[in-house]
């Protein structure tokens, strides 16, 4: 976990324990269920854990919001997340029941109690979120359809989505016609990795 500690040198000693518990269960369950790509694993730390941390570069969830993350799998970016904003409230979903599953398991094996995890789709949903975060799930014009009316209505400028891509989006932003500002995660970490990877920000405010 030490590359986690390079990026995040404030982690607590818990936080520490918790993503050392992470890495092991989730490579548990990856064998079960092939959460990521088997190739990946080698490099869990790196291209999932700090990859899904890379939200919290450009955006610091205040105490007592809420956060959805939708088509979650195998619970990122929302586990990573969770552990290091322990004071905020994430509920994680996904469609396929036995990733939520894992998820439930693993998050109960950690004692995350800010942590919840549903099968259900994102339209389906009815609760209002402070922010929304993904990895990659689709389009943003398609998946921005999906969230749109999951705000709070008195959400502040930080407020909208945060969304993990990677490669040239210009085409994808100009597709779904929303305001979106782009964050190069590579201004943030050293790793090859991230050349090409983004947090596209999607404010709340786009009508």
């Amino acid at each position: 976990m030490d590359i986690l500690n390079r990026y995040f040198p404030d982690l607590t000693d818990q936080q520490q324990r918790h993503f050392a518990q992470l890495d092991t269960e989730f490579r548990g369950w990856n064998e079960r269920l092939n959460l990521v790509a088997r190739t990946d694993v080698d490099n869990l730390a790196e291209r999932h854990f700090l990859h899904s941390l890379g939200i919290a570069k450009v955006v610091q969830f205040p105490a007592g919001s809420s956060v959805l993350d939708v088509g979650t799998g195998g619970g990122l970016p929302g586990l990573p997340l969770a552990i290091l904003f322990p004071e905020t409230k994430f509920h994680l979903v996904d469609s396929i029941g036995k990733k939520i599953h894992a998820v439930q398991e693993m998050a109960a094996a950690l004692g995350l109690h800010n942590v919840t995890a549903e099968q259900i789709r994102a339209e389906q949903l009815r609760t209002k979120y402070d922010y929304v975060v993904s990895r990659a799930v689709a389009r943003l014009a398609t998946f921005h359809t999906w969230i749109a009316h999951r705000y709070k209505p008195q959400g502040d400028a930080t407020s909208g989505l945060y969304y993990l891509k990677g490669g040239d989006l210009t085409e994808e932003i100009e597709e779904s016609g929303l305001k979106a500002r782009l964050f190069d995660l590579s201004d943030f970490y050293a790793e090859e990795f991230f050349e090409t990877k983004k947090v596209v920000f999607v404010p709340v405010t786009n009508k």
